[in-house]
């Protein structure tokens, strides 16, 4: 297999902030361990592209997919091998013809980006994992839609191979180079596998029933309507009602539903949050719930549903196309601005025997959760297209 340039400034950027991995961060991951040993590291630092040698290369892979123990110490390693390969990298032109791989979209709205690119022999591939900053502005931070029309454009006109998600993401992608007056680059479609979950343990975390909202607290998930619909479910059912867990960290413009989660006496005691989870904890929460919630408004993949689906846990969900593409005729779907639904479904699946829930759980035993080894499978065919020496 031909060497790969991979491009990890993302993850190391995030790393030294010791912030907790996204599912971009996760993504990017299995990129590491899938082509890290036939791959050198790129890092975009001090206004360089920085190639570290094969030998530092391993050695960040290794501590990227290792989860060292003592972040400060792997924090300083980072530090020091960008630092031994600066001084090689000032004013240094990449001269081989060589596969680039981007899957954080890292640098794409950056001056310059671009414009190295084309001055290079590089032939970039990119994941692209949604375009909703261009297609829902208002659920992202103010900036962020000038910001992905440049990634998308830098995409377009400099990239050689493009791979996604979804058909979902697909489409918009297509519209927009269509609406733009530009091609396509060669593009596949590779869904995300849900990790190797570890054994989950015996004692729920909560006591049943309860649901779980999994993914970063900001106004695109929608937690605001859930949290109104459990106010009037306590209101009507008292200490009978069901129990919430939430789990994400704190997202853009989320105060409104941490005002809730934090000061609203009549959820206390009712409604749950958990800014982080190991996987095993995580494990054990989704295995003992009743359902996921996942009512967003717009999503270009949506792991935690497949996450959930491949744990057995059923999952009631907004109507999307990329989540019926992803879990078919499995979920319950609902729109994502009708609570009373949303109310119904809740008090039916937390009955000892829920006949919606047990459907739903008949429907899970035909489901097939995507792989890595497919992801992988699709998107080795799409590099042995753009470049035959990969192979």
């Amino acid at each position: 297999m031909k060497a790969i340039l991979l491009d990890v400034s993302r993850l190391l950027d995030r790393r030294l902030q010791r912030r907790l991995p996204t599912g971009i961060d996760r993504v990017s991951l299995e990129y590491v361990r899938h082509f890290g040993p036939h791959s050198t590291a790129l890092v975009h630092a001090a206004g360089q592209w920085i190639e570290l040698s094969t030998g530092d290369s391993m050695r960040l892979f290794t501590g990227l997919l290792a989860e060292p123990a003592d972040s400060r110490r792997f924090n300083a390693l980072i530090a020091w091998l960008v630092a031994k390969a600066l001084p090689r990298s000032i004013g240094a032109r990449f001269t081989s013809r060589r596969l680039l791989l981007n899957t954080g979209h890292t640098g794409l709205d950056q001056p310059g980006y671009a414009h190295s690119l084309h001055r290079s022999p590089l032939r970039p591939v990119f994941f692209v994992h949604d375009l909703i900053p261009l297609s829902y502005p208002e659920y992202c931070r103010p900036g962020e839609s000038t910001r992905h029309r440049i990634r998308m454009q830098t995409v377009l006109s400099t990239g050689q191979g493009v791979i996604v998600n979804s058909q979902a993401t697909l489409d918009a992608m297509q519209h927009y180079a269509a609406e733009h007056h530009q091609p396509l680059p060669p593009a596949v479609v590779a869904p995300l596998a849900p990790p190797q979950w570890p054994a989950a343990g015996t004692q729920p975390p909560l006591p049943p029933p309860y649901f779980v909202m999994l993914g970063t607290i900001e106004p695109r998930k929608n937690h605001w309507l859930i949290l109104h619909v459990w106010r009037q479910l306590i209101a009507k059912m008292g200490a009978s009602t069901p129990r919430l867990l939430v789990i994400g960290q704190h997202g853009w413009e989320s105060e409104n539903v941490v005002d809730m989660l934090e000061r609203c006496e009549v959820l206390q005691g009712f409604v749950f949050e958990r800014s982080s989870c190991s996987d095993a904890e995580l494990a054990t929460c989704m295995r003992h719930a009743q359902a996921l919630l996942f009512p967003s408004f717009a999503e270009g993949y949506g792991m935690p549903l497949v996450e959930a689906l491949a744990l057995g846990l059923p999952v009631l969900a907004s109507d999307l196309p990329a989540f019926r593409e992803v879990g078919g005729a499995v979920p319950e779907y609902l729109d994502p601005l009708d609570g009373r639904r949303w109310a119904d479904l809740i008090v039916d699946y937390a009955l000892p025997e829920s006949p919606c829930r047990r459907a739903q759980l008949l429907r899970l035993d035909g489901f097939v959760a995507p792989t890595w080894q497919a992801h992988f499978a699709q998107v080795e065919a799409l590099l042995d297209r753009l470049d035959p020496a990969h192979g």
